[in-house]
């Protein structure tokens, strides 16, 4: 039963009879929207991971994937897959060409806020266009507040726009959670007594063994591609400095436990999700996405990490439930990104040759090479990742040819190994968006008024020659293909096999809440998972 019998009874000992009809209803019409919206993100899972290791799963994972609504087929649907434009989409509901977060490089980074008690670089959400979930929320009550923490900035920080609500993140110089002075000019008391703690450097020396009986696990141990052929066999073992602990820690599911109990511990400290308004809890837990770039997505190590994160969720959920009453709160469970496997770990498997590694250097080279030769200043046109930004003022007085350089550049890429494609982007809006899911991903990728102009997308399944860890970042579905789910009170739980997008979450959990978004969103609302669909 929910909690609002007893405060109806009470109500009807101090209102006259004839009012207590609106009464009733005014508190029956709060109890049909949540008061607890629980959005948890966990970087770098792959959606197949929910099904994956299945049959191991005890805990949170069990619970969710099996009793709420699971949408196979979803998926970040823009381009460049990267953590900071991921997250930017999550409780925004519109792609990273309206969130203006476009990479991981320009995400939050902000000289002009620095953080509060640590060495990290300075961070905010000054570049975030437009609004989010809380912001919607607030519109309708100002009452509602949200607090958000992770174990990155970008993961804290852009699920929230622009708002200035509680945003803490994990700092790997000094192994404690903190803030940038865009929100605050002090820690408060709770985060400095979880701070306090010094749970990271009381960890060091500690083993990270396997969960279950070797036997449990397919996967070989002993894989010297992993982790750079360095210490790719369990148990891995924390430093016995407690600062090098510190900042080692994302790299083990202790991470994701220390930043579910900050979670638990400032929500009851707010007091998040316990009045009549509607409250956001905002997780984002990052440990999946450092070992899964350390270790790959078919480790053994990746596999008792979500094992782990499985029983983390577990236990995080029947805390909450202790603390807040269940029938009040809707969970939220995507991520911002997936991962592609080490190309030669899966052609081995599979019996083939791998992708060739593409190697655009050269021709960066040459094109640095032609701008000089040009009298151009070799920032007129820069890289970040796959797209080429072209700065057309400085070929101003030059001898300088753009049109002409990035039809070079382009014939120049097109002849390297390992690149599929190179697009200008002013031509992409002339391509076929519904068959052709890399144009769409590129056009939902960059706002209009960022001067890129051209972008490369290498073969599917390929890396770059140099790298060394597990790779994301590109536009197929290897690294676009995430889970929704979504459970509570508000959903039906089953398996839903229509195409969904973490762009609709947000939009589906205001309608659940009864808001209207402030502004157009790219997603839509996903009725057909709402037990009562409704609209605002």
């Amino acid at each position: 039963m929910r909690r609002i019998a007893p405060l109806v009874v009470m109500l009807s000992l101090f209102v006259p009879a004839t009012s207590l009809v609106a009464q009733a209803r005014l508190v029956a019409a709060s109890a049909d929207r949540p008061t607890l919206i629980v959005f948890l993100t966990v970087d770098q899972m792959r959606s197949d991971y929910v099904d994956r290791w299945a049959s191991q799963y005890t805990g949170g994972l069990a619970r969710l994937g099996k009793h709420g609504a699971f949408f196979a087929n979803a998926f970040q649907d823009h381009a460049n897959t990267e953590t900071a434009p991921g997250h930017s989409v999550t409780m925004s509901g519109r792609f990273p060409r309206s969130t203006g977060i476009v990479s991981n490089t320009t995400g939050v980074l902000d000289p002009q806020s620095p953080l509060l008690t640590s060495r990290d670089g300075p961070a905010s959400p000054y570049r975030f266009r437009g609004s989010v979930l809380i912001d919607w929320l607030r519109t309708r009550d100002p009452a509602s507040r949200a607090l958000s923490i992770s174990r990155k900035d970008r993961g804290a920080i852009l699920p929230m726009g622009r708002a200035k609500q509680s945003v803490f993140w994990y700092a790997t110089s000094n192994g404690e959670f903190t803030t940038s002075r865009y929100y605050a000019d002090t820690l408060p008391a709770w985060i400095r007594a979880v701070n306090a703690r010094a749970t990271a450097q009381k960890l060091a020396g500690k083993s990270w063994n396997l969960t279950l009986p070797a036997s449990a696990y397919t996967e070989r141990d002993s894989e010297p591609m992993e982790n750079a052929g360095r210490d790719f066999v369990f148990p891995h073992i924390l430093p016995v400095d407690g600062a090098r602990a510190a900042a080692e820690l994302p790299y083990t599911p202790w991470m994701d436990e220390l930043t579910l109990a900050a979670a638990l511990e400032g929500m009851q400290q707010l007091s998040i999700g316990a009045g009549s308004a509607t409250d956001i809890l905002a997780v984002s837990l990052s440990a999946t996405d450092y070992i899964g770039h350390r270790y790959g997505p078919d480790s053994r190590e990746q596999h008792d990490n979500i094992l782990r994160l499985d029983r983390s969720l577990g236990a995080f959920i029947d805390s909450l439930y202790k603390l807040r009453d269940s029938s009040t709160i809707v969970f939220a469970l995507t991520a911002d990104h997936g991962v592609t496997s080490f190309p030669e770990l899966v052609a081995r498997r599979a019996g083939r040759k791998a992708p060739v590694r593409y190697d655009v250097k050269p021709a960066i080279a040459e094109l640095r090479a032609s701008l000089r030769a040009a009298g151009v200043d070799t920032n007129a046109i820069t890289f970040d990742g796959a797209a080429a930004y072209v700065y057309r003022n400085a070929f101003a007085g030059t001898k300088g040819d753009a049109d002409a350089l990035l039809a070079k550049l382009a014939a120049r890429l097109r002849a390297t190994p390992g690149i599929a494609r190179v697009d200008l982007v002013r031509d992409l809006a002339r391509r076929d968006t519904t068959n052709d899911p890399v144009t769409r991903r590129w056009l939902h990728m960059l706002p209009p008024d960022v001067p890129v102009e051209l972008v490369f997308t290498p073969v599917e399944g390929a890396y770059p020659a140099d790298a060394r860890i597990a790779e994301h970042g590109v536009p197929y579905d290897d690294d676009a293909h995430v889970p929704v789910i979504l459970y509570g009170p508000w959903f039906k739980a089953g398996r839903y096999a229509e195409r969904a997008l973490v762009a609709d979450m947000a939009p589906t959990l205001a309608s659940v809440v009864g808001v209207p978004p402030t502004e157009r969103v790219d997603g839509r609302v996903l009725t057909s998972a709402i037990v009562s669909p409704r609209r605002p």
